[in-house]
């Protein structure tokens, strides 16, 4: 059998040593780990943009819910001021004919 250096098996194979194969194992390893750290930073800009956004939108809504409050006691006052004046216009028509007819009466007498 000829000697090949510790690099070939009985069948034709390349044999890698022992030193070799783990320094590539450790290799492959620490690019796995590497590129875990790189994916896992990214997530957590990512996460930190959602709260961001999770916090505007937050905002907006308690916004929204305060100017909604806002407009509906304004419509609240607005009703109550409509319903005034309807009631308070008949009264208002009656006096204002009934000093037409004093003034007329005032004048032809």
């Amino acid at each position: 059998m000829p000697d090949d250096g510790g690099r070939r098996g009985g069948q034709g194979r390349v044999r890698v040593s022992d030193a070799d194969a783990l320094e590539r194992l450790a290799r492959l390893l620490e690019e796995v780990r590497d590129n875990q750290r790189i994916q896992l930073e990214r997530q957590a800009e990512a996460l930190g943009m959602q709260k961001e956004q999770l916090q505007l939108v937050l905002q907006q809504h308690e916004k929204t819910a305060r100017l909604q409050d806002r407009a509906e006691s304004i419509q609240e006052r607005s009703a109550q001021l409509v319903k005034t004046a309807q009631r308070s216009v008949p009264v208002l028509l009656v006096v204002v004919i009934l000093l037409i007819i004093y003034v007329s009466w005032l004048m032809f007498r």
